[in-house]
């Protein structure tokens, strides 16, 4: 079996297609005489952030301390004086720290009084190192790989790319709302005897939910009210198909008055929208759909209720009256 160097070994902290549980390093132990000068050390000169300052139940401080990714957790531990622990303190940690810009990051730390025991080194093609040490004298390696660098980049540039595709997604999604809104009525036709209004508020950016004001000619207003099958940006395309289908029906049948009214008997209209609607959609795509048509002159209101909940009529005298189911869904059979 083909030994592969630690340094050249996979280094992303979490692959969300792997199928095996999330499992993880959590913290590696540095011994130290003085937490808090060492917390200083890590956070001013190297420039780590403090992952955790809490107190054990026993009382013992448990301090610890991650480079800015966050993929790595030192924990500054501070051992009884004379314990088996108190002796690690000033040895080689075997800890290394990759950077995709050695130079740049030795410059730093140098600046900032992190002493390097030796100058970098190239160990092998592509490899830079230096072993530098920290206030109690815990020996490190700064490292870079070449495959380091190129797997950053390859991470960075995905992550750019996903935050322009979510960029993009969030755009059309805003833009569909827009047009979706656009769909529902802009103005009500004036109905003297009746007074209506409408509004949508979707659970998501668009949906299926529909309503409708239609005018009908010869003083008569359709009101209409739907809920497509399913949610989202499909039940929106569906929405807009029954709409359409709805409207383009009801100017037809009102436009040539030679033809029997349709809009007489609306069940004969919404059999002809069932029809397109069962035409044009997918065999599981289905609408709940509640068909009404108010006449101003003879101030009656007469409906059809497919599948839909039922609707509620409030009259002058505060009376509800509950407008049930009529019949199937529509665009199903």
């Amino acid at each position: 079996m083909r030994q592969v160097p630690l340094h050249q070994t996979r280094r992303c902290s979490f692959y969300p297609d792997r199928q095996d549980l999330y499992l993880r390093l959590g913290t590696v132990a540095v011994f130290v005489r003085d937490q808090e000068r060492s917390l200083r050390f890590y956070l001013d000169q190297l420039g780590f952030e403090l992952a955790g300052d809490t107190r054990s139940p026993s009382g013992d401080r448990l301090l610890t301390v991650s480079p800015p990714d966050g993929t790595a957790i030192l924990a500054l531990v501070s051992p009884k004086p004379g314990s088996e622990e108190s002796k690690l303190i000033g040895q080689p940690t075997q800890v290394m720290f990759l950077t995709e810009d050695f130079m740049g990051k030795y410059e730093e730390w140098s600046k900032r009084g992190v002493r390097f025991s030796e100058r970098p080194q190239m160990q092998s093609p592509g490899v830079l190192c230096a072993s530098f040490q920290d206030v109690d004298g815990n020996s490190f390696t700064l490292m870079s790989d070449e495959a380091v660098v190129q797997e950053v980049e390859q991470e960075r540039r995905a992550h750019l790319a996903r935050l322009e595709s979510e960029r993009r997604s969030a755009q059309e999604l805003e833009n569909a709302r827009e047009v979706q809104a656009r769909l529902f009525p802009q103005t009500r036709p004036e109905v003297a005897t009746l007074q209506y209004d409408g509004i949508c508020m979707q659970a998501r950016s668009v949906g299926g939910d529909y309503y409708d004001f239609i005018d009908l000619g010869r003083e008569r207003l359709g009101l209409v009210i739907g809920d497509i099958s399913g949610k989202g940006t499909a039940a929106a395309l569906l929405m807009a198909n029954l709409q359409a289908h709805l409207r383009n029906l009801c100017v037809t049948y009102s436009s040539r008055p030679f033809i029997p009214f349709a809009l007489e008997q609306p069940q004969r209209l919404l059999q002809s929208v069932n029809r397109l609607f069962c035409e044009n959609t997918a065999d599981r795509s289905f609408a709940t759909l509640f068909f009404s048509e108010y006449d101003n002159a003879a101030r009656r209101l007469r409906y059809a209720n497919c599948g839909h909940l039922p609707a509620l009529l409030l009259r002058s005298d505060d009376a509800l009256e509950r407008l049930s189911p009529t019949s199937t869904v529509v665009g199903l059979f």
